[in-house]
């Protein structure tokens, strides 16, 4: 029988990876499925910091385990910028072409373009918590490529593939990506723990 498990997000097009990503073992409820309409404040300074602090807050909510995650796109060149604040790279607006064009011209003046996508996943059932993490390398293309994916995917080139994660087929980008391993590592903690 399928359990449910709850995600703490009202981000579809992330639901919706994730639950591509769990095979249908387990069945994905974001917080709009709950018609939760609460925003889950990101207050901290590192991933780790925010996916534990969202897991938390949301299973004393609701209490129903849970599970959250926060990414960032780390540019090396950058700082490690976007970072943490990748979804509001460009303001509170969270407009992916706002984030994508100020990056594209942040990188302007550099000729490395190394970078990384990194998840960092928390799972929480109000006595455990634990933490999880996916990393991709990759560089950063100097024009969007693609339409699949979301957020910076059309400008992110995984390391090893000639294509952004835009444009690859979901199972390629599922298979490799930082959220992809960041699943693979919590769905062997479920395994093991029943």
């Amino acid at each position: 029988m399928e359990k449910t498990i709850l995600f703490a997000t009202s981000n579809e097009n992330k639901k919706r990876e994730v639950q591509e990503l769990l095979h249908n073992q387990y069945i994905v409820q974001s917080l709009s499925d709950l018609h939760f309409e609460d925003e889950i404040p990101e207050p901290f300074n590192t991933l780790e910091e925010n996916a534990q602090y969202k897991a938390a807050q949301l299973y004393r909510a609701l209490n129903l385990p849970c599970f959250a995650e926060d990414t960032g796109l780390e540019v090396f060149s950058l700082g490690n910028a976007p970072g943490v604040k990748s979804a509001r790279y460009a303001g509170e607006q969270r407009s992916t072409e706002d984030n994508i064009s100020l990056l594209l011209r942040n990188l302007e003046p550099h000729t490395d373009r190394s970078a990384r996508f990194r998840t960092v996943l928390a799972y929480c059932d109000g006595t455990t918590s634990f933490l999880f993490e996916g990393i991709v390398e990759g560089t950063i293309g100097k024009i969007k490529r693609g339409t699949g994916g979301f957020g910076y995917d059309p400008v992110f080139m995984p390391m090893g593939y000639d294509c952004s994660f835009a444009e690859m087929d979901k199972a390629t980008k599922n298979k490799i990506s930082h959220r992809g391993i960041a699943i693979q590592k919590f769905i062997k903690y479920l395994q093991s723990s029943k």
